[in-house]
């Protein structure tokens, strides 16, 4: 299934709108959640085809909303690539534990983000 809509997940608004109009200048319809909390209550009613999820944010952060996305029959099926500053080689590996199909260190990349995606898609 080819992916068209994108929740970006993430508490920095700068990030927010960089990957937001990212996404948006390359045919996909995104929509925005500032928080882990705020992201999984739109997953659920939203369906989007792709979560690109931030980890380091206030409250419950982005491995565990991933997890919680990930084990949960409703959304499991939805893929999570996460995006974070969080750079080291044991955070990638944890990610990808919880559940994300992939991970992506900012600054973000705009090419090798929508390569991923097109793989996912």
């Amino acid at each position: 299934m080819p992916i068209k809509t994108v929740l970006v997940v993430d508490d920095s608004p700068t990030d927010r709108q960089y990957l937001l109009d990212l996404l948006a200048k390359n045919g996909y319809q995104p929509s925005a959640a500032e928080s882990a909390e705020e992201a999984l209550a739109k997953v659920r009613q939203q369906r989007p085809d792709l979560v690109l999820m931030d980890v380091v944010m206030p409250g419950q952060n982005g491995f565990q909303a991933t997890r919680a996305l990930s084990r949960d029959d409703a959304t499991k099926d939805i893929p999570v690539i996460i995006c974070t500053t969080k750079g080291q080689e044991t955070d990638r590996i944890w990610g990808l534990r919880q559940g994300a199909r992939d991970y992506i260190v900012k600054p973000v990349d705009a090419a090798d983000l929508l390569a991923k995606i097109a793989a996912l898609g």
